[in-house]
């Protein structure tokens, strides 16, 4: 019974959940790696999900959480300090700068991920969740455990960040170039 509703879950959202992930991390072999720690974590949970909310809900929430998982350890391990990692205000830098999966985006797409890189993980997660894997302010909502009215301020937020981000950016190479 247990294996049945693995693989329809694993069929269903498995592409989206990687994806969310990668762009969380920019690297295909960690999110490979998290993706599986997620599967790994509904296996162990399932019997305590309650329906409360929507299966995709609950998986964005759990790969949400390997996600920070993943940044924490690798904060602590840059850092060799203990000092706590507070994802809601601190970047969710990858560690890994140069992904493969970059190399095949445009260079638009590049500078918007390098601008969210400079966003608070907040802002990161609520970019993501909103327009990359296209999740309602309601499901953000539930998957982040705020109201929807923290989410829509935290995208706003996070929308005139990058747009000043991008802004800088664009005048400073016009700038470069006419030099």
């Amino acid at each position: 019974m247990k294996e049945s509703i693995f693989h329809r879950l694993y069929d269903a959202y498995h592409q989206d959940v990687f994806q969310f992930l990668i762009y969380l991390v920019k690297n295909r072999m960690v999110a490979e790696d998290l993706s599986h720690e997620v599967y790994v974590r509904v296996l162990k949970s399932y019997d305590r999900f309650q329906g409360r909310s929507s299966e995709k809900t609950w998986l964005f929430a759990i790969a949400k959480n390997v996600a920070i998982d993943y940044f924490r350890k690798n904060a602590v391990h840059t850092s060799h300090s203990f000092d706590a990692f507070n994802w809601e205000t601190e970047q969710l830098v990858s560690p890994l700068k140069s992904p493969e999966t970059l190399i095949e985006m445009n260079d638009d797409m590049k500078q918007l991920l390098d601008a969210l890189d400079k966003c608070t993980g907040d802002q990161k997660m609520v970019i993501i969740m909103r327009y990359f894997q296209e999740l309602s302010i309601a499901e953000t909502a539930e998957i982040l455990k705020w109201s929807e009215g923290k989410v829509k301020t935290t995208q706003h937020r996070a929308i005139k960040q990058l747009r000043d981000l991008l802004t800088t950016s664009v005048e400073k190479e016009a700038n470069h170039n006419e030099s």
